[in-house]
């Protein structure tokens, strides 16, 4: 639901979709949290989540994460906190060789995830607030497997039950501590997009060879999405990207098959690609369900390619030929790191977010007259 804050917001606001790379210095501290004291490595992370959000309202952002510095993983984090998982499937994915985190034992979340950090990113800025979590059936797809998970969870099914029941105590949990906006993370759902992976022509990723059946497990995934959304005091964001990897997608494929099958969907918005090659098409925009609105995905946080102003600005000027321009948001297509060791640099990810604010502010004098 809108909120007294969110719906202040102005046409075509901007936003980032959660996570910034993390500078090196981060990084080291991450990979040190189990040398250090407990209360030496939080007092020094919060400095620096301090400084990641005075960045971006540096740059100008009208909403503001955390940019995720707290996780090594944006599902990883959560993974870590609930327990019940240990690395013991090996797969293939984008030609690497990796040992997967699988669910062998049932999760236990008594307290809530991410109370501590929501409460810290809201304390510390007067601007709209998001706040990130990865979706049930995402998790579900990556990390239930027949052989290990079984004694936990007999089914997908009861995995993906036990997830939405855990994250809507989180996300409401998060909205009590001053978060605006909860995003439910899920580019499972794009999945359904790329006829590669729905026909097993090409997967990417050994953990996504599986039978693909977008009338029977879309309404499922919605279904959980919709638990946690249901009665928010917030607005809801659900964010479908094609996945990032070392400046690479997993999938490809515009969003026709989806989009209309969010009729159903109790969110507010839904965030979606429209910068990097083969992902949404604008098209696209004339199949969002009228009571979606739409976070456009006009900067491509892949390539290390800067685009113009001008040219982030004619992307959203031709969304705004669709959709109103009170319908629509600006942000880039995806996170800049879903994964601290992602390549993109702190400088790269603030010259990106300075030229969609400009844009944005371009665009809102241009409606102005």
């Amino acid at each position: 639901m809108k909120t007294q804050r969110t719906s202040k917001l102005p046409p075509f606001f901007t936003q980032g979709i959660g996570s910034l790379p993390r500078p090196q210095v981060v990084r080291d501290l991450l990979a040190k949290k189990g040398e250090i004291s407990r209360d030496r490595f939080q007092r020094t992370l919060d400095d620096f989540v301090v400084f990641a959000i005075r960045l971006q309202e540096q740059i100008g952002l009208d909403v503001i994460s955390d940019g995720e510095w707290r996780r090594t993983h944006y599902i990883g984090e959560f993974l870590t906190r609930v327990g019940g998982f240990e690395k013991c499937r090996k797969y293939q994915h984008q030609g690497e060789t990796k040992i997967a985190d699988v669910v062998v034992r049932r999760m236990v979340a008594n307290e809530q995830v991410f109370t501590g950090d929501g409460q810290f990113l809201a304390g510390n800025t007067d601007r709209c607030t998001k706040f990130a979590l990865p979706s049930p059936f995402l998790i579900a797809v990556r990390y239930w497997h027949e052989a290990h998970s079984r004694d936990a969870y007999p089914t997908m099914q009861h995995f993906v039950d036990h997830l939405a029941e855990i994250l809507a105590r989180e996300a409401r949990a998060l909205v009590e501590t001053g978060i605006d906006i909860i995003q439910i993370d899920d580019p499972a759902l794009t999945y359904f997009c790329d006829h590669r992976l729905t026909s097993g022509e090409e997967i990417h990723d050994e953990r996504l060879r599986r039978r693909w059946d977008v009338d029977e497990q879309f309404p499922r995934a919605l279904d959980a999405i919709n638990r946690i959304a249901e009665n928010l005091r917030a607005e809801v964001h659900l964010h479908c990207c094609h996945s990032v990897y070392k400046r690479q997608s997993d999938v490809v494929g515009n969003y026709q098959p989806i989009l209309p099958l969010l009729q159903d969907a109790k969110i507010d918005r839904v965030n979606l690609e429209f910068a990097y090659p083969q992902t949404g098409d604008l098209s696209d925009l004339e199949l969002l369900p009228e009571h979606l609105d739409v976070g456009m995905g006009v900067v491509d946080v892949r390539s290390e390619q800067l685009q113009s102003i001008e040219a982030i600005e004619a992307i959203a000027a031709s969304g705004a030929k669709i959709l109103r321009p009170e319908r629509i948001a600006l942000n880039p297509d995806c996170g800049f790191a879903p994964g601290a060791g992602e390549p993109p640099t702190i400088d790269e990810a603030t010259e990106k977010l300075a030229r969609l604010v400009e844009a944005a502010r371009r665009l809102r004098r241009s409606l102005a007259n």
